[in-house]
């Protein structure tokens, strides 16, 4: 949640002033909780993004495609398996990782893209 989303869900309930100061401690602390894990997730994924562009730097060099079937399955399935480990939804879990798959594939099929023309990937 934004700093303006937070601050139109504080004012769409009761004015901050009417907010009991324990309760305002306790969102604060919750949210403050909340930035660090969405910092954590987003350097996660670029750690992920950037093994995956190795990957595709691999698959182009060696004329592979840019999806692998199997693995997504698996990986999906895998997924599934550890969100409900976790009691998190597996059908969100795989709505997550299928759209980390499809930026996954469109990555490699750039490089592969830019191996055959002779140009260089771009970074992201």
């Amino acid at each position: 949640m934004t700093t303006s989303n937070t601050e139109d869900a504080n004012t769409s309930t009761a004015p901050a002033a009417e907010i009991d100061a324990e309760v305002r401690d306790e969102l604060t602390r919750l949210r403050d909780s909340i930035d660090n894990i969405d910092a954590a997730v987003v350097h996660m994924l670029a750690e992920r993004f950037k093994c995956t562009q190795r990957v595709g730097h691999l698959k182009a060099a060696h004329q592979l495609p840019p999806a692998d079937p199997g693995r997504e399955a698996q990986q999906i399935n895998r997924l599934r398996g550890l969100a409900t480990s976790a009691k998190l939804d597996p059908a969100f879990a795989e709505k997550l990782l299928n759209f980390i798959i499809a930026e996954v594939i469109r990555h490699h099929e750039r490089i592969a893209d830019d191996a055959l023309n002779g140009t260089a990937a771009r970074g992201e």
